[in-house]
């Protein structure tokens, strides 16, 4: 059989980890020691659709590691409304793999000119975004021909992760970044396959985390409903028992992200009071007692231990596709550059 495009990407995310490191590593390490002389009293993010989950996840580890409030900018405030934002005071992340949608483009220009140390990690260079910002860092990727992005996904992350680092000055979390890709290639070889037999009828589902687990349970969620139209929603596993809840009983199917970081017994033990409940749920972690592990992969430090979760997801909801009689490499009403304004 011949491999998808989307799989083939997925089994290339060591080496474009690597490749980033090589190509882009001094960048990374310049743009954070500028952080940190900058000393930004608020960071602001901008991106849509993958690259808006990895800001999400960037968002928590900021606040995390340098203890600085981070918020998503929405494009229309520019491209619509016409408005500029006062972020003299601020640093700036957009994000993106092609760098050419207009309302991105325009909204991470204005906050340039407006005073922020602005900086694009885009996998294309040069592209429109890159020029929009004072600082360009190539995630060097690679080219995706995958509509459903994801080595440019964790490049995106890695890349905010590497200048988090060098911003802190933060030993550990450098050290775990450069081991990622050896435990990538390990993550790749994990089964999932209980999970995708699962989910093979499902109709809907719920995928749960908190901090930086929230933020991959958001992009699964994306990359479920891109790859496989199949439902999914993205909850904090505490925001879920205001009210989702109701809807698991009954074998419904939730997937709960709990690395190996302060948030990993909460996330479990929701879990397992879903699974009480009748859900039929699956969960990152060996502490569970009522629903069922999944294996993963240890890397050394809370970070990157909820960023590898992503490795055997996506290998996962792409056998999923086929299996749907889809094809991951072309969802149905998508296209691999969407431009908004």
């Amino acid at each position: 059989m011949t491999k998808s495009n989307m799989l083939k990407e997925i089994q290339e995310i060591p080496d474009a980890v690597d490749r980033l490191f090589s190509k882009s590593f001094t960048a990374l390490v310049t743009c954070g020691s500028n952080f940190r002389n900058l000393d930004p009293e608020v960071v602001v993010t901008i991106a849509r659709g993958t690259s808006d989950h990895a800001a999400s996840f960037l968002k928590y580890a900021i606040e995390l590691q340098a203890g600085v409030p981070v918020a998503s900018l929405g494009p229309s405030l520019v491209s619509i409304y016409q408005r500029r934002l006062k972020v003299r005071k601020a640093a700036a992340i957009s994000i993106s793999q092609s760098g050419k949608s207009p309302d991105i483009v325009a909204l991470a220009r204005s906050i340039t000119d407006a005073g922020a140390s602005s900086v694009a990690l885009v996998n294309t260079v040069p592209s429109p975004l890159a020029e929009a910002c004072a600082t360009a860092i190539s995630l060097a990727a690679g080219p995706e021909l995958a509509v459903a992005a994801t080595k440019s996904y964790v490049n995106s992350i890695i890349a905010g992760l590497a200048i988090l680092a060098e911003w802190t000055e933060d030993d550990a979390l450098r050290s775990a970044l450069h081991g990622l890709p050896a435990q990538f290639r390990k993550a790749l070889d994990l089964d999932w396959s209980d999970l995708a037999d699962e989910l093979e009828t499902s109709q809907s589902l719920y995928f749960l985390g908190r901090g930086p687990s929230l933020a991959v349970a958001g992009e699964a969620a994306l990359k479920c409903k891109e790859t496989c139209e199949l439902h999914g929603e993205a909850y904090s596993s505490a925001e879920v028992l205001h009210g989702p809840v109701s809807l698991v009983s009954g074998g419904f199917p939730v997937l709960v992200f709990a690395a190996s970081d302060a948030a990993e017994q909460s996330a479990v033990d929701v879990a397992d009071q879903l699974a009480a409940k009748g859900g039929n749920v699956f969960v990152t972690s060996p502490l569970a007692k009522e629903a069922r592990g999944v294996p993963r992969v240890a890397t050394g430090h809370p970070l990157t231990d909820a960023l590898i979760q992503i490795v055997p997801y996506y290998k996962m909801i792409e056998t999923l596709s086929f299996r749907r009689n889809l094809n991951p490499d072309a969802p149905a009403a998508l296209q691999k550059v969407t431009e908004t304004l």
